[in-house]
């Protein structure tokens, strides 16, 4: 049998082993500039290595991000700017954009898709309809900015994570930011409970707790 064959029978007596995306690579022109830029963005730099042979890696990472961003010389062959659509989870969009926005970024107002893709799509294209999504649906809410070479990226506002996507049994915040913005949600959501039931309800960190867990998970939420 060979190698190939042997790891394909194999395959479901195997124990799964983790393949955590850390680091994507990002095509520029001008590694300083990009360096500058993304310095300027307040995230954290790991690393800038420059060898003899002309090869430099400079490494950010977004705040509250498991996976960094990586750019350089003689990283890729793509052309500068060619890289479309990466993703940055937000859980306060406009929150997101206002902090952008504050250190200079040309960054779009929020808009939401009236068709599939048209978060994808140049700004200004039909598909994107002014203003958060209604009634702020999760997934459904974006905003979007360029670096200097043209790559672009893509606010996304997530707040209720599908069925899946996460550990059910694992509750976890990137950030004090996206912590504070689940209690928000969990105190807002609560305050239509306590008008529901016509009376105040002394054991609301229960509550609270049951409907951030439930949120991140995906599963349907506490009234």
């Amino acid at each position: 049998m060979s190698p190939d064959n042997e790891s394909g029978a194999n395959a479901g007596s195997v124990a799964q082993v983790d393949l955590k995306l850390e680091a994507l690579v990002i095509p520029v022109s001008d590694v300083d500039i990009a360096k500058k830029f993304y310095a300027n963005l307040g995230w954290r730099l790991d690393a800038d290595f420059s060898f003899d042979n002309g090869f430099r890696v400079v490494q950010f990472t977004p705040p509250g991000s498991g996976c960094s961003v990586q750019f350089g010389t003689k990283v890729t062959s793509a052309a500068p700017g060619s890289a479309r659509g990466l993703y940055l989870i937000v859980s306060n969009i406009e929150a997101a954009r206002n902090a952008l926005f504050a250190r200079g970024v040309d960054v779009s107002a929020v808009f939401h898709s009236a068709t599939p893709g048209a978060q994808f799509q140049p700004g200004g294209a039909s598909g994107r309809v002014a203003g958060p999504a209604p009634g702020n649906a999760s997934y459904s809410s974006f905003a979007t900015f360029s670096d200097p070479d043209g790559n672009g990226w893509l606010l996304q506002e997530v707040t209720t994570r599908l069925p899946g996507r996460v550990d059910s049994t694992t509750t976890s915040f990137g950030s004090a930011s996206d912590l504070a913005s689940a209690l928000r949600r969990a105190e807002v959501a609560h305050g239509e409970h306590e008008k529901r039931t016509g009376r105040p309800d002394a054991n609301w960190p229960d509550w609270y707790a049951e409907y951030m867990v439930r949120e991140q998970s995906g599963e349907e939420l506490p009234r």
